[in-house]
């Protein structure tokens, strides 16, 4: 193994926790929305405020997961 292949495999690695600790954020807004949701009134500013950094955890998920995968166009 090249020092080359334990950089790419630590950097791998920083990527898949980092992904863990977005997808449990994620879970998290989830989790918080539904609940404000059930509320009786529940406060919109808030709920789209949750939604909003519920989205951007999104899209830097997706991003993330595309620097593990890359498109390999043959």
């Amino acid at each position: 193994m090249s020092d080359q292949d334990g950089v790419i495999r630590t950097a791998d690695f920083a990527i898949r926790a980092e992904l863990a600790q977005l997808r449990q954020e994620h879970r998290d807004l989830d989790a918080a929305i539904e609940a404000l949701h059930d509320q009786s009134r529940p406060d919109t500013l808030q709920l789209q405020r949750l939604k909003k950094r519920k989205l951007l955890l999104k899209d830097k998920i997706a991003s993330l997961e595309d620097k593990l995968l890359p498109d390999i166009i043959a």
